[in-house]
């Protein structure tokens, strides 16, 4: 395993709709497990593959919970409904946070590493999650739908930070 750069807006691949995964095999392998990896260094939540410079429809989740980590290749989101309204950031977007209005409940398919086909069921946080990681396969960041866009870098600190 190791450590990928992550790519930052504006680079162009950000801004590709990512291609299919046709071939599961020890390439997509290492792709997953480096995506991981490089998840994990960065304290996020998920990474697409365009994020690290592969235009692959390829992402990982770990929202922290008993879930633990999700790969998913070729996810698409089948079904949505509710709604939320909460804060976004960016791992390919440094600095930057927005409100950003997403699904509530989200249900994706897609096939795990080895291609067998999987569902999950998503809500709050990790739907939200979802949403944000299949944007990016889709050359959407979560700045082109925010409704209200911050600088973190200039909010003021609280006790305990």
């Amino acid at each position: 395993m190791a450590i990928r750069l992550i790519v930052q807006d504006p680079d162009p691949v950000l801004r590709e709709r990512a291609a299919e995964v046709t071939k599961f095999n020890s390439n997509l392998h290492k792709l997953l497990n480096d995506m991981a990896e490089t998840m994990y260094d960065a304290e996020g939540v998920g990474l697409a593959a365009p994020q690290v410079g592969i235009s692959k429809r390829v992402i990982v989740v770990d929202v922290g919970d008993d879930t633990g980590l999700i790969e998913m290749v070729n996810p698409e989101i089948v079904e949505s409904s509710g709604e939320q309204l909460g804060p976004e950031g960016c791992l390919s977007i440094a600095k930057l946070n927005g409100d950003v209005r997403r699904a509530l409940h989200v249900k994706v398919k897609g096939f795990d590493r080895n291609g067998a086909p999987i569902e999950i069921e998503a809500s709050e946080f990790m739907a939200r999650a979802f949403q944000h990681e299949v944007d990016h396969l889709n050359g959407v960041l979560f700045t082109d739908i925010a409704e209200s866009i911050y600088d973190v870098s200039k909010r003021p600190r609280t006790d305990g930070e």
